[in-house]
């Protein structure tokens, strides 16, 4: 291990587990255990307990907390009702993705914030360099995350707290759960139905072997988390989506709020209702490879007649699918469903096709409504 890598409080764990550990997000983290495949189908039949430590998690509190938070990011906090939260994105003064978080209200002390691990310095020295008013950034580097991934995973957390098991989708709460303070949602990235919870580092490695004692729970590494994700079409900070990425280039756009686009009251809103009314120059799209060896990241897309149009951002095999599949950014007018393409995979083109995404349905638990 490299001794500029940081590590998380699971760090002894994950190698008495046997996992293969990486440089990720300036972390050393676990790839994975078993292997990707089986790590994959796991969560996708049963539970995966993912170490995601390296995230950033921080307090927004104060008075003027969730006035000052919407200066940096297009969502509408101040509706949002205690006990839920939200995906949103951190944007520059152009209107490119900083990074993209969660951030809810678990308590009625604030936001409760997570952010992506290779980002959370400069997010966090960002906002701390523009508080203003009755606002208090507090970042939680006492805590470790878990998550909780998969369609055993509500049974799993029940068996420990019933009361989990009637959250729905992004609803969020802080309680006291395996003895100690705990902050969870229901949410994750991996197109699954889980939990991400907030725990005392000091009580890490406790909570992480608890839930291994499930029969119906494995360790999962960042390779399946990479594939699940890829599969529910969700983005990658600093693959797919950057700080030249708009919301609107990045089909994002479900994360800005009605009300906030009529303000224009965020980072780059000339751009973004501009891109919104006349359409961006690119935007990220689904595509099937037909052919060949998967398109990975930084592969071209043609059209069909072999004229580069764009960027592969994410691929590879889906292991549900069984099949190749990819994100990237192409033109408007070669981003409609079905619209064939070329991908150039170690110098030779491969026919593509623009598909729906997500590539696999995702599963997340929403309450009936009453």
């Amino acid at each position: 291990m490299s001794d500029t890598l940081k590590t998380t409080p699971l760090n002894a764990a994950h190698r008495r587990l046997g996992a293969r550990m990486v440089g990720f997000g300036g972390y050393d983290m676990p790839v994975q255990y078993e292997g990707v495949l089986a790590e994959h189908r796991w969560t996708r039949e049963h539970a995966g307990l993912f170490d995601v430590s390296h995230m950033g998690q921080a307090k927004i509190t104060g008075a003027d907390a969730i006035a000052w938070f919407e200066r940096f990011v297009p969502g509408d906090y101040a509706i949002l009702k205690a006990g839920k939260q939200k995906y949103s994105l951190l944007l520059n003064a152009d209107g490119g993705i900083m990074d993209d978080l969660m951030a809810g209200k678990p308590d009625h002390d604030g936001l409760y914030v997570v952010v992506n691990a290779g980002n959370k310095d400069a997010d966090f020295a960002h906002l701390q360099a523009n508080l203003s008013g009755d606002a208090k950034l507090t970042l939680l580097d006492d805590r470790a995350l878990l998550a909780i991934q998969g369609p055993e995973a509500a049974e799993v957390m029940a068996a420990h707290e019933p009361a989990l098991a009637e959250m729905g989708f992004m609803d969020s709460a802080r309680l006291k759960l395996f003895g100690v303070d705990c902050y969870i949602s229901r949410s994750g990235y991996t197109g699954e139905d889980g939990y991400e919870i907030s725990v005392p580092a000091a009580d890490a490695e406790r909570i992480w072997t608890l839930l291994l004692e499930d029969a119906r729970v494995k360790p999962i590494g960042l390779g399946a988390r990479d594939s699940l994700r890829l599969e529910a079409g969700l983005p990658l900070h600093g693959h797919d989506i950057d700080p030249t990425t708009s919301p609107v280039e990045g089909a994002l756009t479900f994360a800005l709020s009605k009300s906030r686009k009529e303000r224009a009251d965020f980072p780059g809103a000339a751009r973004i209702n501009g891109e919104l009314a006349d359409g961006p120059a690119r935007v990220r799209v689904g595509l099937h490879v037909k052919e060949g060896a998967p398109a990975r990241e930084g592969a071209e897309i043609a059209d069909i007649d072999g004229t580069v149009i764009g960027t592969v951002t994410s691929g590879g095999p889906s292991p549900t699918l069984g099949r190749n599949i990819a994100m990237g950014y192409v033109p408007p007018s070669h981003a409609a469903l079905g619209t064939e393409l070329k991908v150039i995979v170690r110098g030779k083109p491969a026919a593509a096709e623009v598909v729906a995404m997500p590539f696999v349905a995702q599963r997340y638990y929403r309450k009936p409504k009453a």
